[in-house]
């Protein structure tokens, strides 16, 4: 029997009719000649890196969910280990939540026995999940922790102090299931814990993993959800940290979810993420997904904030480059970091460029990256880095480990500003999203030009080499 849409063998022969074909059903139903897609256009595309992983993931993932109960209620008659220590304990992911911490949750909750949490509001993309696949949002950590203070509690997509939520006291803690490097920070228990930490894309890949090694089916809810983080997490499984089991997982969730056009579930999630972007403040685009590291080292010893924001547009987010720079000098200064960085990814072109506040941000990121600068010294290309975990952090920490020092005689460029000049942050009224903007900055004071001031600050250094 032949495949009717492309008149050759079909890719699998099954006892069961599949709708979903791993996900690239509308795929392989609009195929084109050589192997492309006929899009809704009607032009022909490349299929996408999504579509190319889960035809070739297909009969994998075929065999493994036959291989499932048909009823995701029924557990094995022989189960294998599943830590008791984590039946009924809190689920919840990091502070600043996206949607790997938040499906990671709701799926650990299924599969354990358990509650999800959130540990902050959650946003437009996994709003986006949430309703698409007819979940409802997780309670607040803090609301779950009200009614049972003494409950046992499971951190997932993070082990780090700084990233906990604060209503979470560290001796609650029973597990960790993530897939970070341990840094530091990273939580001390006082009692031995279950951890479960993978070097692979997206910590929903683990658990969707831990599902089908215990013969379970997850429910097409919660496949659906952990769909989406692993799409999130690797960028379409594009994104550098993307390993094997991020892919296959991927095929079977769409599997057992009924997806049929995976491309397009993604195209509709990475909209919804990119759309909150051009409303967000500069405050919540500095402050939105930022991490801090540590470092101490023989040349350098502090903390480092870098904050991320991925989107299908950088010129929307560039174009506020004048309230980004000061904002991220005021966050520097309120945070007591020794620098601060903010890496705007297209997740499109797969490209990223770096917003510098000051000479010292330059001049590791000179060392670091060496991307060609422009716009007064404030952005860097970085050309097709987009991964904080595996590209950006890991440059960052070799250079200081290998003794890279502040080059002396440096100008503070704007962190010279005293922080009471760098006014306060309030919820501006007027504004639909509720946007925290920060008032009363020097820096925002019309009469104050970002480049002016560099620009002066340039021609007072070279009058000091000539003198």
């Amino acid at each position: 029997m032949t495949n009717p849409n492309t008149n050759e063998e079909p890719l699998t022969k099954r006892s069961r009719p599949s709708p979903s074909k791993a996900g690239a059903a509308e795929a392989l139903r609009r195929v084109a000649e050589g192997g492309g897609v006929i899009d809704d256009s009607g032009f022909v595309r490349k299929r996408t890196e999504v579509e190319e992983q889960v035809i070739s993931h297909e009969q994998e993932a075929e065999n493994i969910v036959d291989a499932l109960p048909s009823d995701e209620n029924v557990i094995p008659k022989v189960d294998l280990f599943l830590p008791e220590i984590l039946k009924d304990a809190v689920f919840v992911g990091h502070l600043v939540t996206d949607l790997d911490s938040v499906a990671g949750a709701i799926g650990a909750a299924a599969l354990y026995g358990g509650v999800p949490a959130l540990a902050s509001e959650v946003n437009s993309e996994t709003q986006f999940a949430l309703e698409y696949w007819g979940v409802t949002k997780p309670r607040r950590i803090e609301e779950v922790l009200k009614e049972t203070p003494n409950a046992d509690v499971c951190l997932v997509d993070h082990q780090q102090t700084s990233q906990m939520n604060p209503s979470i006291k560290s001796d609650q803690v029973v597990g960790i299931i993530d897939h970070h490097a341990l840094q530091n920070k990273t939580i001390v228990t006082a009692k031995p814990v279950y951890i479960d930490i993978r070097p692979w894309g997206s910590m929903s890949s683990i658990i969707a993993h831990t599902f089908l090694t215990h013969s379970r089916r997850p429910p097409k809810s919660v496949a659906g959800m952990l769909l989406c983080a692993i799409l999130s997490d690797t960028l379409n499984l594009q994104g550098p940290t993307t390993t094997e089991w991020d892919r296959l997982m991927v095929a079977v969730l769409a599997e057992i979810s009924g997806v049929s056009d995976i491309q397009l579930l993604a195209q509709q999630q990475f909209k919804a993420k990119s759309k909150e972007l051009e409303h967000l403040s500069a405050h919540a685009l500095v402050n939105g997904d930022q991490k801090a590291f540590a470092f101490d080292a023989s040349g350098f010893t502090g903390e480092i904030g870098f904050a991320v924001v991925e989107t299908t547009d950088d010129d929307i987010i560039l174009q506020k480059a004048s309230k980004l720079i000061p904002e991220m000098v005021a966050c520097k200064r309120e945070k007591n970091l020794s620098m601060i960085f903010l890496a705007v990814v297209n997740i499109v072109k797969l490209k990223s460029c770096l917003l510098l506040c000051g000479p010292s941000e330059k001049a590791l990121a000179v060392d670091a990256f060496g991307g060609e600068i422009s716009r007064h010294d404030t952005l860097m290309d970085l050309g097709n880095r987009v991964s904080r975990k595996k590209e950006f952090i890991p440059v960052i920490t070799k250079v200081i480990n290998d003794g890279w020092k502040r080059p002396k005689n440096l100008d503070r460029g704007l962190s010279d500003i005293g922080l009471d000049k760098l006014g306060h942050l309030e919820v501006d009224p007027n504004d639909p999203y509720g946007n925290v903007e920060r008032i009363g900055s020097l820096l925002d004071d019309d009469s104050y030009d970002l480049n002016d001031e560099e620009e002066k600050k340039e021609e007072s250094n070279a009058k000091k080499v000539v003198g």
